[in-house]
């Protein structure tokens, strides 16, 4: 049967009727929603001795998200807020690891570069939450994640000579998947160069880095892949349809977490992708 075309038009959530309560009963249904992976509600409105409230305070297996919901465009007040409950409930928890997740309709450029610089000192994700119509019955959500928790570096030259540390590193500190998934991505590239740093293992090749490694704990590994502007689109668009959970990040990058039983079953995908990232690397 032939697919049929048709229009979304974009909206405000107040331009057709609807309230922050309404968005918020949403991701409460479904916290997928926010594009984060599997995310577990702790509570909603969650009280803080501050006097203030949380929209979510969320959980996976590794960390806590403090997330701050607002229609409209991002401001001042909500950043700060964001801020103020990461740093309550990181001081209340503190043997856990703790992200600051802020949610709005518009993120201009103007304050994605003030979110980019606080996030060097506080780990945060920016999502642009965008609304579309369809006809008059059918509002369709679509997550965005334009910053996310961690900077890449382009090149090794930004990282500091005191970050690098060896794989007998990663080898003690991390879970046997970590080195696993480096491996297995290593030998679908050619030629691979790794580099070990404190805080993530770098890949590249004969250009610039493009494949970038974070600890997990257990099975799952978190890679980022750097990518031409306009091939980052279809990159995604092919590991959703593979069954990887796979979002853009910034203009040039994907990120996805992947086990290493699904790095062999979605091989051929990776390849792919991974040869895209490094062939563009080169230029």
């Amino acid at each position: 049967m032939a697919l049929e075309l048709k229009k979304a038009a974009p909206v405000l959530l107040r331009e057709v009727g609807l309230d922050e309560r309404w968005l918020q009963d949403r991701i409460k249904d479904d916290p997928s929603l926010l594009g984060l992976g599997d995310l577990e509600i702790v509570s909603r409105e969650h009280r803080q001795p501050i006097g203030g409230r949380i929209d979510f305070l969320m959980r996976n297996s590794e960390s806590y998200f403090e997330v701050e919901i607002m229609l409209g465009a991002i401001d001042e007040s909500h950043i700060i807020r964001s801020i103020e409950y990461w740093d309550v409930e990181r001081q209340r928890r503190p043997q856990h690891d703790h992200v600051a997740v802020i949610v709005a309709e518009q993120i201009t450029s103007r304050f994605f570069n003030v979110l980019r610089l606080l996030n060097r000192a506080v780990p945060m994700i920016a999502v642009q939450m965008s609304a579309f119509r369809f006809g008059d019955g059918e509002i369709v959500l679509h997550p965005v994640t334009v910053l996310n928790v961690r900077e890449q570096t382009s090149d090794d030259t930004d990282v500091d000579a005191a970050e690098r540390v060896d794989r007998a590193y990663w080898e003690k500190r991390s879970a046997p998947g970590l080195l696993k998934a480096v491996d297995i991505v290593s030998q679908i590239v050619r030629e691979p160069r790794l580099t070990w740093n404190r805080g993530h293992v770098a890949m590249g090749s004969g250009g610039y880095n493009f494949c970038w490694f974070y600890p997990r704990r257990g099975d799952n590994c978190h890679l980022e892949v750097r990518l031409k502007s306009d091939q980052r689109d279809q990159a995604v668009a092919l590991l959703q349809a593979a069954g990887v959970d796979a979002a853009p990040n910034q203009t040039e990058f994907i990120t996805f977490n992947i086990s290493v039983s699904a790095i062999d079953k979605h091989s051929q995908e990776l390849k792919e992708v991974l040869e895209e990232a490094e062939e563009w690397s080169r230029r």
